[in-house]
């Protein structure tokens, strides 16, 4: 399950789950209910003492993945049950936009689908050099964008790039990822926490409450795309 550590300067919340490099349970920290439930209750923690302690936030993983998204397994078992899920989804996706810390991407493997997502939704992005890659495989899979995933993918990419990575569900190597403004650099591996955790701590300045408001400001339309409620029909 997802874990939380902090240190003098920032906090970093870990998708995959602490004491083992793959989760046997979990090994590419899908969006699984109970690793939601731990995201959730992680990113709860930082915005109460952050807002606070004004600390920032670096996101990364352990194992393979940065995290390879949905739990298909689970969705594919429970269509019923989509909208609900996906709504659950959006709400992650939402507290990490309007954290009142700044927060880093420090993508460490892989970052598919609602997990690529996932670090879009950071403030800022750090992608290893050597291994990974992101990529938004809906059109591969034949599977739609929600309103709100779709109004993340623009808002936080260039057209060109959205249009090429949602239509075309290209793997972008941390150079290309670079190169089309998906992350804003590349590094090496032994490099990667290390710089995530300078970018977090160089912004911690403007931590606060007020940073929080600040966020939703700016990413307001995107925030009431991803409040509206999947629809039955999505699919």
């Amino acid at each position: 399950m997802p874990f939380l550590r902090e240190s003098d300067d920032v906090y970093e919340l870990y998708l995959g789950t602490e004491g083992v490099e793959l989760d046997e349970a979990n090994p590419e920290n899908r969006f699984a209910l109970g690793w939601i439930d731990a995201v959730n209750a992680a990113l709860d923690e930082v915005a109460e003492a952050g807002a606070a302690s004004k600390k920032g936030l670096v996101i990364t993983a352990t194992g393979k993945f940065f995290t390879n998204g949905l739990d298909t397994d689970y969705v594919f078992a429970n269509a019923d049950k989509l909208p609900e899920y996906l709504d659950a989804v959006h709400a992650v996706y939402t507290k990490v936009l309007t954290l009142p810390v700044a927060t880093v991407a420090a993508i460490n493997g892989h970052a598919f689908g609602a997990g690529a997502m996932l670090a879009l939704c950071a403030d800022y992005r750090v992608m290893r050099t050597e291994r990974g890659f992101w990529s938004l495989p809906e059109a591969a899979l034949n599977m739609p964008f929600t309103a709100g995933m779709a109004a993340l993918v623009r808002t936080r990419l260039t057209d060109a790039t959205a249009t090429e990575a949602m239509l075309t569900s290209r793997r972008y190597g941390a150079d290309d990822a670079v190169a089309t403004g998906i992350v804003e650099e590349a590094v090496p591996e032994q490099d990667l926490l290390a710089r995530a955790r300078a970018v977090a701590a160089e912004r911690s300045a403007s931590g606060g409450a007020n940073l929080a408001v600040i966020k939703r400001g700016l990413r307001a339309p995107l925030l009431e795309n991803l409040a509206r409620k999947t629809p039955a029909s999505l699919l």
